[in-house]
């Protein structure tokens, strides 16, 4: 089996939310979707997404995807689409970083693999655990009780897991505005919820010390991404009462080896787009394991594609280190493919089907904006 031809696609992904508010006063109403479809000689066909949150999240962007993409496509034409772990190899040594780019090709590769055994891609990244996993909302900043009402709303549609966004300057209300949000929140917590309190790096330590002696006792939860930089996070770590999740500054695996070896966190969000596809998700997924790390599988956004890649990689976490899954599609108007995923005790559970489970609508995806190979 070999790569025959790669067509890229460009899709808007308009925010399900209107307008999605984050730290540092950052808004998206839309998000620029790189789609990728590998078709092999035998005709199998595999799909990939990846989608930056904006420009402004982590080092990534969405012509800066496509543009990557261009450099890496003419490599991988010819290439056995199964030899994830070597192509992945190829990949790096065409082009230095740029996870965000090798994304989409990786996954699609992924696709293609699990087709051809007849196999969930689940089952090739070590099997399915058979536990459901849990889904987290993901809450933008906002008024307390509206940001409660939402909340409110994800929980009725069976949502156990809630990422509440926080990180306000102090012209903004700053960390007693924050704290007000937590609080709440978590007013109406129900048994099996679990909460992220997330600033997505827009707090300083003094900052988040601030809030966190706003808070009422005995709320449960744990602070992501509370800080920008390594420094700051670590400064943190040494006088925070909660646990510390990692999300924007691991991205490479050296990144979560380095956080590991310093004690820096308790848990990575490890976002599929930012750790460069499955092949290096699956390793980043093993070093927190190896670790004791707990694990929340998500991606910046996206739409069905990358919702499916998502759940063939949480489905592989031990249940005591899996928190949560994102179900990305949830966010986004435009509906790219179908996932039949398997909804039972609280939480979720990819399908049977081959591959990444998907059946894409390309009637939505429009015309490929480049094409490598025959």
């Amino acid at each position: 089996m070999k790569i025959e031809r790669i067509e890229l696609f460009q899709v808007d992904l308009p925010y399900s939310g209107g307008t999605y508010n984050l730290s540092g006063g950052r808004t998206y109403q839309s998000f620029d979707a790189s789609i990728v479809k590998i078709t092999a000689d035998d005709g199998t066909v595999g799909w990939g997404e990846s989608t930056p949150f904006g420009s402004t999240y982590i080092a990534a962007h969405a012509l800066g995807t496509r543009a990557g993409i261009a450099e890496l496509a003419p490599a991988l034409l010819g290439r056995d689409p199964r030899r994830v772990d070597r192509n992945y190899d190829l990949m790096d040594a065409t082009l230095v970083g740029h996870n965000h780019a090798k994304t989409p090709l990786d996954i699609a590769c992924w696709d293609i693999f699990g087709k051809s055994t007849g196999l969930p891609v689940y089952e090739l990244l070590g099997g399915g655990t058979g536990t459901p996993m849990v889904m987290i909302s993901s809450i933008h900043v906002g008024e307390p009780e509206e940001m409660r009402a939402r909340v409110a709303d994800h929980r009725a549609r069976g949502y156990l897991g809630h990422s509440i966004k926080i990180g306000t300057p102090d012209s903004e209300g700053g960390p007693a505005i924050d704290a007000a949000r937590i609080t709440a929140c978590l007013a109406d917590r129900q048994p099996g919820e679990f909460f992220l309190v997330d600033a997505n790096g827009g707090m300083t330590p003094e900052s988040a010390l601030r809030m966190l002696a706003l808070l009422p006792a005995g709320l449960d939860f744990v602070i992501e991404a509370p800080c920008a930089t390594w420094r700051e996070t670590m400064s943190l770590r040494q006088r925070c009462p909660y646990p510390i999740i990692l999300d924007e500054l691991a991205q490479q695996d050296s990144d979560l080896a380095w956080a590991i070896a310093n004690d820096v966190a308790d848990g990575i969000g490890l976002k599929i787009s930012k750790a460069g596809g499955l092949t290096p998700g699956r390793r980043q997924r093993d070093i927190a394991r190896a670790a004791g790390m707990t694990v929340s599988v998500q991606d910046t956004v996206g739409s069905a594609i990358a919702f499916a890649g998502i759940a063939q990689l949480g489905a592989t976490v031990p249940e005591k280190l899996l928190r949560c899954v994102l179900n990305c599609d949830d966010m986004v108007t435009l509906k790219t493919a179908e996932f039949n995923f398997i909804q039972r005790d609280g939480g979720i559970l990819p399908p049977e089907a081959p591959g990444l489970g998907i059946t894409v609508n390309e009637e939505v995806l429009g015309q490929p904006v480049a094409v490598w190979g025959d």
